[in-house]
C-alpha cells in the first residue's frame, strides 16, 4: 500500500471516528424525506427548492436523522448552484446567501439536538459533523445525467472547475466541518474537484463519493479504482466511498476502493429502487425493505467501511436500524 496518501488531514476524521466508537452513521435521504413530509420538489432545484420556501422543513428532517442516531448530517445544497438559482430569477448575492443558508440550517439542527441532550429530552449524545453537499454538474442539469456521467465533449475539465468554483468557495467558508462531493459520476469531475481544492487552497476536509450501476465502475463506465485513486491523490480528501447505488453492489465496490486507498471508506446507498430520469420518479418495485437493507450493513462494516448511511428513499427508520445494528455488533470490537 506504499505511496497512498494516508497522512494529510485524515487525523480529523480518524479522531472523529474514534469519538464515535470506531464507526460513524451518515444521515439518509433528504429530498425524498422532504417529499414524504409534503414538499413538492418537481423542480430543477429539487431539494434546494426548500431553501427558498421551507427552511423549517429542512431543519426538521435534519433533526429527525440526528434523533435516529446520525453522526453526520448533509446540507440541502446537493442541487443548489448559483447558476440554478439565477435561472429561477435570483440575483448572484441571493444565490450565494442560499448556499450559506443550507449549512446554517444544518448547524442550527445540530445546536437544537445538542440542546435537547443537555436538557434531558434526549438520552444519548453522539458527536455530530455537518457536511456541505456538492452535487455533480449532472445534478444541476436535472436531466438524470448524474446517473450516466455522460456530459458531452463540450464539458471539459476547465469548464467543470469554473462551474463549481464559486459554490465550493462559499461552502468551504460556510461553517461546515467538511465538504461532501456526492454522486460523482465520472473521473473527469473527480479530477475537477481535486484540482479545484488544490488550486483554491481551501482549508476544509472533503470526501469524494461516487455512484455505480454495475458494482465495478462508476456510472460513466470509468473504473472505480481509477476514480478512488484520483480522490486519494488530493491532500484535502479524508474519505472515499459510494452513494446512491443499489445495496447489492456495495460489498464489491468497497473491496475495489481498498485497492486504491487506505483512507476511511464511506457507504450510503439508495434503497435499491431505480430512478426513471424521463418520468423523474423512483420505481418502487425494485427497492429493498429497511430490514433487508440493514442486513447488508454488517457485511459492509466487516469489509472495511467505517462510515455508513443511506441516500435516496432511505428514511430515519433506516438510519435508526443501521445505528442499532452497528452498535450491537461492532461497538465493542471497534473500541
Amino acid at each position: 500500500m506504499m505511496g497512498f496518501q494516508n497522512v494529510k488531514q485524515t487525523s480529523f476524521l480518524t479522531d472523529f471516528l474514534r469519538q464515535c466508537g470506531g464507526h460513524a452513521i451518515i444521515d439518509g435521504g433528504l429530498a425524498t424525506e422532504l417529499e414524504r413530509h409534503g414538499a413538492d420538489l418537481n423542480d430543477p432545484l429539487w431539494s434546494a427548492k426548500c431553501l427558498v420556501s421551507s427552511t423549517e422543513l429542512i431543519r426538521r428532517v435534519h433533526l429527525d436523522y440526528l434523533e435516529a442516531g446520525a453522526n453526520i448530517i448533509i446540507s440541502a445544497s446537493y442541487q443548489a448552484t448559483i447558476q440554478g438559482f439565477e435561472a429561477k430569477g435570483l440575483t448572484r448575492d441571493e444565490s450565494e446567501a442560499l448556499l450559506r443558508r443550507s449549512v446554517e440550517i444544518a448547524c442550527e439542527a445540530r445546536d437544537i439536538y445538542l440542546g435537547d441532550v443537555e436538557n434531558g429530552r434526549l438520552q444519548t449524545r453522539q458527536p455530530v459533523l455537518v457536511a456541505a453537499s456538492v452535487g455533480s454538474y449532472g445534478a444541476y442539469l436535472a436531466d438524470g445525467s448524474e446517473y450516466s456521467g455522460v456530459y458531452g465533449d463540450a464539458v471539459t475539465l476547465e469548464y467543470l472547475k469554473d462551474f463549481h468554483r464559486r459554490r465550493v468557495q462559499i461552502l468551504a467558508e460556510s461553517g461546515a466541518d467538511l465538504i461532501a462531493f456526492e454522486t460523482i459520476p465520472n473521473k473527469l469531475e473527480a479530477k475537477a474537484y481535486a484540482e479545484l481544492l488544490e488550486e483554491e487552497e481551501l482549508k476544509i476536509p472533503a470526501w469524494f463519493s461516487f455512484n455505480s450501476k454495475d458494482g465495478f465502475n462508476v456510472v460513466s463506465g470509468d473504473s472505480v479504482i481509477e476514480c478512488a485513486s484520483i480522490a486519494d491523490s488530493c491532500e484535502a480528501v479524508v474519505a472515499v466511498g459510494i452513494n446512491c447505488t443499489p445495496p447489492r453492489f456495495i460489498h464489491g465496490l468497497i473491496l475495489s476502493i481498498q485497492k486504491a486507498t487506505t483512507l476511511p471508506i464511506l457507504i450510503y446507498p439508495n434503497s435499491g429502487e431505480t430512478y426513471d430520469a424521463d418520468r423523474k420518479e423512483w420505481v418502487k418495485s425494485t427497492g429493498v425493505s429497511d430490514e433487508d437493507f440493514v442486513g447488508y450493513v454488517g457485511k459492509w462494516r466487516e469489509a472495511g467501511a467505517s462510515l455508513v448511511g443511506g441516500c435516496c428513499r432511505t428514511t430515519p427508520n433506516t438510519i435508526r436500524a443501521i445505528s442499532r445494528t452497528l452498535s450491537n455488533r461492532f461497538s465493542a470490537i471497534d473500541k
